[in-house]
């Protein structure tokens, strides 16, 4: 099968990035947007091709879901050989599971979508939780971009520097970035009260006169990274913080209020069409090569061992 490279309206940007590595011109894909909020999507040529679609599903997140599987259909529909959504980032991974009675578990509903609207594979990055793979009912890519960002993290840690897991969620996530840069790791324990407010219940470890690399899967209103990046310093870090995180949804919540006021220097990768943070030095660090060796080894039955998020 010939591989075509499709890309939705989220994230054109990466979608080209990654054409250019692959050495394919993507294929044409047209996006109508009728007055009343409708979407309608067309695409091809594609029969038998091996096709791969290029949607982070990022804010607008429910516009981005409906585009997708509009975009899934239509190839299905051109006869596609097979279907593989790329979707760097993956919008309701958070809503895995019910935490309280009358809940929808969006993740789910959201995974047969997926499906059934025809794809064969799904290729996601650094997901909320691991377990996204099992609410699928076709085999899913989990691949890490840690190895990626802990390379550009190089250049701002010492010595003394320290990851920082800004929540129990984060720990296993917090250890590959200190098993692949050589790092001890303390864990800060939070406490949820909304979707904008956390607070800090206890910090698991030494930050007094270090340097603080604090790393999240994602940074979307910020307020965890706030609750973390306050409770070490108030335990004597240095306040040269540094922040990485895979997904840069940067959602504000005050457009008044400064985001992240006592972070230094922030690094996220280009999983999502990346906001400005003037308050906040910003560093994008592309995943266009990391998707692009992922298509690639699909494409040629190749394994994807060493790309693979750890469980």
């Amino acid at each position: 099968m010939t591989l075509s490279l499709l890309s939705g309206s989220a994230h054109p940007q990466l979608g080209q990035a990654i054409g250019e590595i692959l050495g394919v011109m993507p294929t044409v894909c047209e996006v109508e947007r009728f007055p009343d909020g409708e979407l309608q999507v067309k695409a091809g040529p594609l029969h038998d091709g091996d096709v791969y679609i290029v949607q982070p599903i990022g804010p607008p997140v429910n516009d981005h879901m409906v585009e997708l599987l509009l975009l899934i259909d239509a190839c299905r529909r051109e006869s596609a050989g097979r279907i593989t959504a790329v979707i760097p980032y993956l919008g309701y991974a958070r809503q895995d599971r019910r935490t309280a009675s009358g809940q929808s578990v969006a993740a789910q509903v959201f995974a047969r979508a997926i499906t059934s609207s025809g794809a064969d594979r799904v290729i996601v990055v650094d997901p909320h939780t691991p377990a996204v793979e099992s609410l699928f009912d076709v085999p899913v890519e989990m691949l890490t971009a840690v190895p990626v960002l802990a390379r550009a993290l190089e250049k701002h840690i010492g010595e003394d520097t320290v990851i920082v897991a800004p929540d129990l969620g984060a720990v296993k996530l917090a250890e590959h970035y200190g098993s692949f840069l050589g790092k001890t790791v303390v864990i800060v324990r939070k406490t949820r009260h909304s979707g904008s407010e956390v607070s800090v219940d206890e910090v698991v470890g030494d930050v007094a006169g270090r340097t603080v690399v604090i790393v999240d899967d994602m940074i979307s209103t910020g307020a965890t990274i706030r609750a973390a990046a306050s409770a070490v310093l108030e335990r004597g870090a240095l306040p040269d913080l540094v922040v990485a995180a895979t997904h840069g949804l940067l959602v504000r919540t005050n457009s008044e209020d400064p985001v992240f006021p006592k972070v230094q220097r922030m690094l996220i990768t280009d999983s999502v069409a990346a906001k400005p943070t003037p308050e906040v030095p910003l560093e994008v660090v592309s995943i266009a090569p990391l998707l692009a060796d992922g298509i690639d080894r699909l494409h040629n039955r190749r394994l994807l061992v060493d790309l693979a998020m750890r469980r």
